[in-house]
């Protein structure tokens, strides 16, 4: 129970912690493709993918945390007063375990009618450069293609994330245990670069 008290002490963001990871999150979102950075103080204490999810979520948010370590959800409830939700209904999901593509492909994606439905996903992965899985993004908010390689996506990826039905689907955080983020929002189109390409 003690050390359960200590990880809701540390996940209780100050203001200006709260302030400036909710920043970095829009500004992820705002600038596909391009590094932003969460608040390193907070990552003394908090697993960086949790970040994003503590300053946005509230009371009438459902939240989905998958971890190892199932304190994680209960501490996110108590500090966020967010309603657990189940991964196919949350509309904000931490992931800090790696990922599957069957549970991207499980997010819950809104529809036309109610995109805000669509859930905004935080997702660890060990970097978000290096890794050998390069991907093209093009849309709004992109100066005309930018290739990213973040390391640790699970494979089939970019087809479990999904594309082509704006305004419905799902917004992607990938962020580092530095806090290095970057954003995939629903809006920006993903496909892998065949090695023919390069």
């Amino acid at each position: 129970m003690n050390q359960t008290a200590d990880l809701i002490r540390s996940a209780t963001l100050r203001p200006d912690e709260s302030q400036r990871s909710f920043r970095a999150t829009l500004d992820a979102i705002a600038r596909p493709g391009r590094v932003t950075r969460l608040p390193q103080e907070s990552l003394e204490t908090v697993p960086a993918a949790l970040l994003p999810v503590l300053a946005l979520a509230d009371l009438g948010t459902g939240v989905h945390v998958l971890a190892d370590d199932p304190r994680w959800a209960d501490v996110t409830g108590v500090v966020t007063n967010a309603a657990p939700a189940p991964l196919h209904r949350a509309r904000l999901v931490a992931a800090l375990r790696p990922v599957t593509a069957a549970e991207l492909r499980s997010l819950c994606r809104g529809s036309a009618t109610a995109p805000e439905d669509g859930a905004l996903a935080a997702l660890a992965v060990p970097d978000v450069t290096g890794g050998e899985q390069p991907l093209r993004l093009t849309g709004p908010g992109l100066p005309g293609e930018v290739v990213i390689a973040p390391r640790g996506l699970p494979e089939g990826f970019a087809a479990a994330r999904g594309h082509g039905d704006f305004p419905a689907g799902i917004d992607l955080l990938l962020v580092a245990p530095d806090g290095r983020l970057l954003g995939l929002p629903r809006s920006t189109h993903l496909e892998l670069v065949t090695s023919r390409e390069d």
